[in-house]
């Protein structure tokens, strides 16, 4: 039997996970060459790399000492909480890697937090001991803290800290004194990291995450909790609500540096992936053929935002993607569904519209983007929080927001939050920046991010985390400003943007394709002002001096498509393309939108 450590990396976004686990595998390999490349291998998803965080939870092993450590790497945002769980099910103990300088930070916490609730053992690692400014001591007594706050057991206070800088490729026991290399974490995982409880009996392993391949299908991922599993064994798939299912085992692999190998038997304690399976979802347990024990489900976080998807009804539709029907849409989510654990899709309010539900703005704009860049078209609206009734009382979901921003803008920054219903519940200095802690609706967080960057030039660390249910709020006032709204099917052009250049800000240049019904800008006052941008100069015999001077424009406003999302209005859409992404009124028609809202106003 092969000596095994699960480990799960616990870390914020953009504080060196992907690059330490990188690292363990170079030192595992003593892969020379690959250094030169200086490749990230872990954020291998095109978003991720864009974004710089971890979206999709990837499993890794590297031997050192004759000991397999299995290394999980865990999203570090909370929109993926249904990822979290399922990977901390998998691990003996957790990683938990905080930046030198910003310490620990809320999306840390969520993860810690369950961590702790499943009595994993941490080994701390304080990375970027290199930077100016860092205070790795305080830092150590941050975590401590926040471990103490969330309840840990005397072991788990009782935790190893290791100093480094991943990037550098060196830990040590004491930061004043760098290394050559991350011997000292290896070392200390395998001391401190307790190896998995081998427990005999009928096979039974829980399905955790799941895979895809185009030649043998979905392939399921877990942990083996009891027995062992054979290449070629008949086993019974237990589903929820006690459907029992005869299943048999094709092949199972295990996972071998960043590939995976193909073994005849894995042992308890080990993480493999088995093919051959049908019609499993993530949740259900490989037990054995005769005596079937079934072990407890996943439970995952409630969705608490909602966005309706629907199929490009445009003027341009189907010029650029490639799946623009309402059968393509659909085919597209229910796949999402099988890996996706925190999402939920239900009909929308018409044939070619869905119901999207998921944890946030960010989780519910990976998976548009995702669609996006596979080439489908579609349209999403306004995003909504989900209220529950709790004892006969409207609650709405609360969160817990951080930002840290230089003091001159600390004034500004209160001041937008608290108009979004937000109460300030901490703040401290730290260096030369301040750290503010809030209380704030989810739907207050809409929008909130663009804003802070504006007012704060840029300079504001924003973070948060679902903390709870409370009472609602109150309203909270939205965008002020109406839309300017194009009149016409037809090309931009420079002459008519410029005369209607004092009735708002464009966001779109000169000669792009607009249509009736589109939002090509932002209009000053509060109400929605429709414009032809589309006309064109009359010609005429007479010359006069200066009026045919070079039209100058200031550039557009070019929304991403989370700030476009948090930014458009209930009567409004996001149309997104694989090339362009365009707002636009749900009624395009200007009479029609007149005669509607006048209906609602009788």
């Amino acid at each position: 039997m092969q000596d095994i450590r699960n480990i799960a990396i616990i870390a914020h976004v953009d504080h060196g996970k992907t690059t330490l686990v990188d690292r363990m595998i170079y030192q595992a390999r003593q892969a020379r060459e690959q250094e030169k490349l200086g490749e990230l291998i872990l954020d291998n998803n095109d978003l991720e790399r864009e974004r710089g965080i971890t979206i999709l939870a990837k499993n890794v092993s590297v031997i050192y000492k004759g000991v397999k450590i299995n290394v999980i790497d865990t999203p570090g945002h909370s929109d993926f909480g249904g990822e979290v769980e399922r990977v901390l099910n998998m691990a003996d103990g957790v990683i938990l890697l905080v930046d030198a300088f910003e310490g620990c930070m809320p999306q840390t916490r969520f993860v810690l937090q369950k961590a702790i609730e499943m009595g994993k053992k941490p080994v701390l690692v304080i990375n970027k001991v290199d930077k100016l400014n860092c205070r790795p001591d305080e830092v150590q007594e941050e975590v401590f803290d926040l471990m103490f706050s969330l309840g840990a057991t005397e072991d788990q206070l009782d935790f190893r800290t290791v100093y480094g800088s991943a990037k550098q490729g060196w830990m040590s026991t004491d930061w004043r004194q760098p290394t050559e290399d991350i011997t000292a974490l290896l070392d200390t995982i395998l001391e401190v990291i307790p190896s998995p409880e081998i427990a005999e009996g009928t096979p039974q392993m829980l399905i955790s995450s799941l895979e895809y391949s185009p030649y043998v299908g979905r392939i399921a991922v877990g942990r083996v909790t009891r027995g062992s599993l054979t290449a070629g064994m008949n086993t019974t798939l237990c589903k929820r609500y006690d459907i029992m299912q005869k299943q048999k085992i094709k092949e199972l692999m295990v996972f071998d540096g960043l590939g995976k190998a193909k073994v005849e038997e894995v042992q308890c304690g080990d993480i493999c992936a088995v093919v051959g399976l049908e019609g499993f979802e993530i949740g259900d347990t490989i037990a054995d053929f005769e005596n079937p024990e079934a072990l407890p489900p996943i439970e995952v976080d409630e969705p608490t935002m909602s966005m309706l998807f629907c199929i490009n009804n445009s003027p341009f539709f189907g010029r650029e993607g490639k799946f623009v029907t309402s059968r393509h849409l659909k085919e597209r989510l229910e796949k999402e569904l099988e890996k996706n654990l925190a999402l939920r899709v239900k009909p929308g309010p018409n044939a070619d519209s869905f119901v999207v539900y998921g944890r946030g703005v960010l989780h519910l704009s990976v998976l548009i983007e995702t669609m996006r860049r596979e080439g489908f078209e579609l349209q999403v609206g306004q995003p909504k929080v989900l209220d529950k009734v709790i004892g006969g009382q409207r609650c709405e979901p609360i969160e817990m927001l951080t930002i840290d921003v230089p003091e001159e803008f600390v004034g500004r920054s209160i001041e937008l939050v608290t108009r979004r219903k937000g109460a300030l519940i901490q703040m401290e200095g730290r260096g030369d920046r301040t750290h503010l802690e809030f209380d704030i609706p989810s739907r207050g967080l809409m929008g909130l991010r663009s804003n802070l960057l504006t007012a704060t030039q840029g300079e504001a660390v924003v973070a948060h985390r679902l903390k709870g249910y409370e009472p609602y709020k109150g309203d909270i006032e939205r965008r002020t400003n109406g839309s300017l709204v194009s009149l016409e099917t037809g090309v931009s052009v420079a002459y008519s943007m410029d005369k209607l250049q004092d009735r708002g800000r464009f966001f779109i240049e000169p000669g792009v394709d607009i249509y009736e019904g589109q939002v090509v800008g932002e209009h000053t006052r509060e109400r929605d002002l429709n414009i032809n941008i589309c006309k064109t100069k009359k010609l005429t015999n007479m010359r006069a001096s200066g009026s045919d001077d070079k039209v100058m424009l200031p550039p557009p406003v070019v929304f991403s498509l989370e700030e476009a999302l948090e930014y458009i209005q209930e009567d409004e859409l996001v149309e997104v393309t694989p090339k362009s992404m365009r707002l636009r009124k749900i009624i395009l028609n200007e009479i029609e939108r007149k005669r509607k809202s006048s209906d609602f106003d009788c």
